[in-house]
């Protein structure tokens, strides 16, 4: 070590009180003011006159953390650099960097009062919000890149689940890296670009599942509209919470029969031929569903086996049907000056009742531990042949099971905090 360089101790640092200058060596030196605060200044010398780089406060910046900036101070100098022209240039830059949540929100001020429907900017941020920030919100827009986009759109499924949400998704960041580019904050080709470039990467819309175009709750709200739809009377309501509590699809709800229920076992088989990929579909019930078939036993108008779940006069339930029970609902809600069940990523649409087989996925992904196979497989989504069979039965059925249960649960949740409450 050189005789003249790290002359200072940490000790001695924490021990100067009087105000001065102490050189530690090699142009590091510690500054100790009249009010007895300390900070290190780097100083060099350079074209005859001599400057002062602020190198930050002690003891926020310790001894060590002192020396290694004056280091790179001495590189800048060795490389014929000026230290003072380098932090200008940092600094600079650093002003000109957003991140893509600096960016979204500029973007949408600045598109606001073009916008027709004063929602649009509401919707831009909800939509951005919950799919793009948790994965790019705070990377300086300049560094984006491919990957992130893909990314964000494949976070829990969501291309191949929601997908007319994801494009909506995907359109956004597009225009907002675009808007980026425009005012210089990143270079190059925009990551979010569809064609010729995601779409080599990513399934075409048209060939995933896309059931996002049927608004669906946010599963925060399923608590709430539960307790509503509990006091509401009548077949299409009981028929309506039995979906949302089994995931199925409405017409799998609509067109159940005695002979797929057992009770006993609390499962429900769907045959293949009323399922979407014609292979048969076992459903865990979860203790309120089977209450619910319960119910309905008990009222049940005939014997046979084959007579419908959830009758509406000689048949079963029509299409339109747990829908009107919504309507309703929402209804009541404006006439009581309350907010509708709507789905504010979809333009504050209605909800619909498929629409909660997404409101399931999206809790499933989002707040459960469970893993992706056993929550694609009890929305009987494709799985490879071997998984399929194995979810069908056994222990990773039982894993579906304590699936459902827990659905229940998340549901019932803010109905016995309630009843807690009412208790206490």
């Amino acid at each position: 070590m050189a005789r003249g360089v790290n002359k200072l101790s940490a000790r001695r640092v924490e021990e100067l009180k009087v105000p001065g200058y102490y050189g530690d060596g090699a142009g590091l030196w510690l500054q100790v003011s009249k009010t007895i605060t300390k900070s290190w200044i780097f100083r060099y010398t350079r074209h005859r006159r001599t400057h002062d780089v602020g190198l930050g406060a002690f003891p926020a910046v310790s001894l060590k953390a002192a020396r290694e900036k004056a280091t790179e101070q001495r590189a800048i100098l060795a490389a014929g650099g000026d230290p003072r022209s380098e932090r200008a240039t940092v600094k600079a830059n650093a002003a000109s960097r957003m991140t893509f949540d600096q960016c979204s929100a500029a973007y949408i001020e600045a598109h606001r009062s073009g916008w027709k429907n004063a929602k649009h900017a509401e919707q831009w941020t909800n939509t951005l919000a919950t799919y793009a920030s948790p994965i790019i919100g705070a990377l300086d827009v300049a560094d984006i890149d491919t990957q992130h986009i893909v990314r964000v759109l494949e976070r829990n499924s969501l291309w191949t689940t929601k997908n007319e949400t994801a494009s909506r998704v995907r359109g956004r960041v597009e225009r907002i890296l675009a808007w980026a580019k425009t005012r210089k904050l990143r270079t190059g080709d925009n990551p979010a670009a569809w064609r010729n470039h995601l779409d080599t990467l990513l399934p075409k819309p048209s060939q995933v599942q896309d059931e996002s175009h049927f608004p669906a709750l946010p599963y925060r709200q399923i608590n709430a509209f539960v307790q509503e739809l509990r006091e509401r009377p009548g077949v299409a309501a009981r028929a309506l919470e039995f979906t949302i509590l089994t995931a199925a699809r409405t017409n799998e709800t609509i067109g159940a029969t005695w002979d797929e229920i057992d009770l006993q076992s609390a499962i429900w088989v769907i045959p293949g031929p009323r399922m979407k990929r014609s292979r048969a579909h076992h459903i865990p019930l979860s203790p309120r569903a089977v209450e619910i078939l319960e119910e309905m036993h008990a009222e049940r108008d005939s014997d046979s086996k084959n007579a419908y779940v959830f009758p509406s006069g000689d048949g079963g339930l029509s299409n339109a049907a747990m829908g009107k029970v919504i309507k309703i609902i929402n209804g009541r809600r404006q006439k009581a000056g309350l907010p509708l069940w709507v789905d504010p990523m979809e333009d504050d649409r209605p909800v619909v009742p498929h629409g909660m087989r997404s409101t399931f996925r999206d809790w499933a992904g989002e707040v459960s531990h469970h893993e992706k196979e056993p929550i694609e497989h009890a929305l009987a989504h494709k799985l490879a042949d071997d998984s399929e069979a194995a979810y069908q039965r056994g222990a990773l059925f039982d894993k579906r099971r304590v699936l459902m249960s827990d659905w229940q649960a998340y549901i019932d949740k803010v109905q016995q905090e309630r009843q807690t409450r009412n208790a206490a």
